[in-house]
């Protein structure tokens, strides 16, 4: 069993769609897919659109995607050829509540492909992907957090000269592989079989930190 994660700088810069494309490029992996989304900021991550999706009941819930109409990034998966495809949501800063349930499901899984950047937190993963895009300013401090821990960099094609953030240095990924992305491709042949190869040398898959 193997784990890639995919992150990424901020919403919008094609995580999704990087996992969907991994997906349907190795189906023969029986991914179970995961999304996990911290409320907080008020952004549903089902549509980008805001909302006020938070309940008060409870700081975490995991639900199982069964949607095949691919309206939703977890229907996305599944469309996509995961065998199975979960929804994670915490309230900010409460991941940690959710991982005892998430690594259970883990266990049982074939090979897991999550989309999170929080998530790097609590795991090692195989691949660790992060998507940047020089065009789009806001910087997660998540993404700054695990930026050095990326196995490779997944980097929108751009003829800007420097990205439009401002105080986050690349240097934690100088000398790490770039697959250049042009929307709407999101994944490469090379970054297939880079992650194939990765995944490939797997013996445990993911170990747990702390």
């Amino acid at each position: 069993m193997a784990v890639v994660v995919i992150g990424g700088h901020s919403r919008s810069v094609g995580k999704t769609s990087v996992v969907a494309g991994l997906i349907a490029a190795m189906p023969e992996r029986e991914w179970l897919a995961v999304k996990i989304t911290q409320f907080g900021h008020g952004i549903c991550s089902a549509n980008g659109e805001a909302c006020d999706c938070v309940t008060a009941d409870h700081a975490s819930a995991i639900t199982e995607e069964h949607d095949r109409s691919g309206g939703t990034d977890t229907s996305r998966f599944l469309v996509a050829g995961a065998k199975r495809s979960l929804w994670v949501r915490t309230q900010q800063g409460f991941l940690a509540e959710a991982m005892p349930r998430l690594r259970e499901r883990i266990a049982a899984a074939e090979n897991v492909i999550i989309e999170s950047n929080s998530v790097m937190k609590f795991l090692r993963p195989d691949v660790y992907l992060s998507v940047l895009d020089l065009g789009t300013e806001d910087f997660k401090d998540s993404a700054k957090m695990f930026l050095d821990r990326a196995t490779a960099v997944v980097i929108h094609r751009s003829d800007r000269e420097s990205p439009a953030w401002q105080g986050v240095s690349l240097k934690p990924v100088a000398g790490k592989p770039v697959f250049a992305i042009e929307p709407p491709e999101y994944v490469t042949a090379e970054m297939v079989e880079f992650v194939r190869e990765k995944m490939g040398g797997s013996v445990s898959g993911e170990q747990p930190i702390g």
